[in-house]
């Protein structure tokens, strides 16, 4: 039999359990990383055989790499909120996955797949995806010092921003979109009529650098943090995602296109929306103004 000390005495820490906790959230970094390189791999590899039924897999496979990317983006850092696992090095890293996975991925993909090959655009479409890949750096650059700042030394103002919003577009729904696009036509545009193939390549130049510009710009998007398994509404969330997810199983084109192309629209909507709404009530406005910076003042 156990003596009596034995069976009242502590368990010394596990020390083991909470290293492996913080691993956790960094194997899905890793994740994301190797989704990122083999999306880069993927598209250069179609690049070669452009004028092959084979490129449509190989560019279609870059797409799909990058859409799983933003799946486990969103699942790493959940997983070490919900662990209290959360540290610098997590974030360091995870800053630099997104970097290659969600800026130099979606810029090659979209060069080799669109204007990379457009007679005169050469030149052009290399400046745009490096256009994108600068910004989509500056914008997480930018997130992490506000994350870390605790406020503005002249203002006394926090740049923290409420945790229900992003700054700018966030880097994952910016080539979320790109492979949502693609993912639906994986085609290259080169297999197009000369005319198309002209049009085409413009209009994907324009929308690479429109996203480029929403990185970097002060529009704010939904965040979705309060939604998840604390939310106090599970008999709606759930039968949502439920659905949401058998759609993306049966009609993954259609689907991840138009919830790419929503999340990225309500932004400027709502600050649209706002200009309007300031432009036709401009008293009222400026009294939710008074009270906001009031509110800031007492807390």
């Amino acid at each position: 039999m156990n003596d009596e000390n034995d069976i009242q005495a502590p368990h010394p820490p596990r020390k083991g359990i909470k290293r492996g906790i913080y691993i956790v959230p960094s194997a899905f970094t890793i994740g994301n990383i190797l989704c990122g390189f083999y999306a880069v791999i993927n598209s250069l590899k179609g690049y070669q055989v452009l004028d092959t039924p084979h490129a449509i897999v190989l560019l279609d496979n870059a797409a799909r790499a990058i859409g799983f990317a933003v799946l486990l983006d969103g699942l790493d850092g959940r997983i070490a909120r919900m662990t209290k696992a959360t540290s610098d090095f997590g974030v360091e890293l995870d800053s630099i996955a997104d970097v290659l996975t969600f800026g130099i991925a979606p810029a090659v993909l979209a060069y080799t797949w669109g204007y990379g090959t457009t007679p005169g655009l050469e030149r052009l479409g290399w400046g745009v995806s490096f256009f994108f890949l600068i910004c989509g750096a500056l914008r997480l650059a930018r997130f992490n010092v506000m994350a870390r700042a605790p406020r503005f030394a002249a203002s006394g103002v926090s740049p923290k921003l409420d945790k229900r919003y992003f700054v700018g577009l966030p880097i994952p729904a910016a080539a979320g979109l790109l492979a949502a696009v693609i993912h639906f036509s994986p085609r290259p545009l080169t297999a197009y009529p000369a005319e198309k193939f002209l049009l085409y390549s413009y209009l994907v130049l324009i929308a690479v650098a429109i996203l480029a510009i929403l990185m970097v710009s002060t529009v704010r998007y939904t965040s979705f943090k309060s939604i998840g398994p604390s939310s106090n509404k599970p008999f709606v969330t759930l039968p949502l995602l439920s659905l949401l997810v058998a759609g993306i199983w049966f009609y993954s084109q259609e689907v991840l296109l138009v919830i790419a192309s929503v999340y990225v629209l309500h932004g400027p909507t709502l600050k649209l929306w706002h200009l309007l709404a300031r432009l036709r009530h401009p008293a009222r406005e400026e009294e939710a103004g008074a009270r906001a910076a009031l509110d800031r003042k007492v807390h």
